[in-house]
């Protein structure tokens, strides 16, 4: 029997480590010298990157909050330099808002902004799905049968989201389209935060739905049916938009810190 997943200690993922450069066999000055050190601010700005966005993704940066840069850098043992790149990085995913002369906040939305993203997943993300089942392998559809599974058997709200992510960014991988890939995953990110609070908000009358709509899906992408897909896909969106709305109390918050990076403990529920 599946269970509600309830707020534990579990993160979402732990974070992703700076995959290391290939590096060049060269040790001589001038142009290779200054391509190793491009090469090395390359790999800086993507190891802060992915320290920020694992932080965005798993709630310890909570909407609104401030981004430091001179606290990162010196957290990290970075310069300045590739922490603006890596905030750069992560704007253009929707994570975060960098202002000229101000400084960088995590992504936040309003009531009105956040239903107007629904929307657009609600015909996005069905678009996205016709046009990856025909591509999906039979290793991928069975690899989102034993997601499912694994999201039916968690307790754990952060384990659920980063499954519920995989299971459904999963049922796009066939997709082609990269214009249409890249607009999913924008409003994915912009969307997290809130998703962590639907989740939260579920009843056990709503997991056992979260999951029942899990299982239609995967079977209308095994019998390759479109239309069913799409159908259960679209349902299964707008029924998160609509909860969300009967809480604008979530969209009001105010608890993270606007001019710090705090430890992931001073921000916990």
């Amino acid at each position: 029997m599946s269970r509600k997943p309830t707020a534990g200690s579990e993160p979402s993922g732990s974070e992703p480590s700076g995959s290391e450069p290939s590096g060049s066999s060269e040790s001589g000055a001038g142009k290779s010298g200054a391509g190793a050190s491009g090469s090395g601010t390359a790999v800086a700005s993507q190891r802060v990157a992915d320290h920020l966005r694992a932080a965005i993704l798993s709630g310890e940066l909570r909407p609104g909050a401030r981004i430091m840069q001179e606290q990162v850098a010196a957290r990290l043992g970075a310069s300045r330099l590739p922490v603006r790149e890596a905030l750069r990085i992560l704007a253009a995913e929707g994570l975060t808002v960098v202002k000229s002369n101000s400084g960088a906040w995590v992504s936040r939305m309003d009531m009105a902004e956040c239903e107007g993203v629904y929307k657009i997943r609600e015909r996005l993300e069905p678009l996205a799905l016709s046009e990856s089942i025909p591509n999906l392998t039979a290793e991928q559809v069975a690899e989102l049968e034993t997601i499912a599974r694994q999201i039916e058997l968690t307790t754990d709200v952060d384990r659920f989201l980063a499954l519920d992510r995989r299971l459904h960014l999963l049922t796009y991988a066939g997709c082609r389209v990269a214009q249409i890939t890249t607009m999913v995953d924008r409003f994915w990110n912009t969307t997290q935060h809130y998703r962590r609070a639907f989740a939260r908000l579920a009843g056990d009358s709503g997991w056992e739905l979260i999951h029942a709509e899990h299982r239609l899906l995967i079977e209308a992408i095994k019998r390759a049916d479109t239309v069913d897909a799409e159908r259960f896909l679209t349902g299964h969106i707008r029924r998160t938009r609509l909860e969300l709305a009967q809480h604008p109390e979530l969209f009001t918050e105010d608890d993270h810190d606007n001019e710090h990076i705090a430890d992931a403990a001073d921000r916990a529920d």
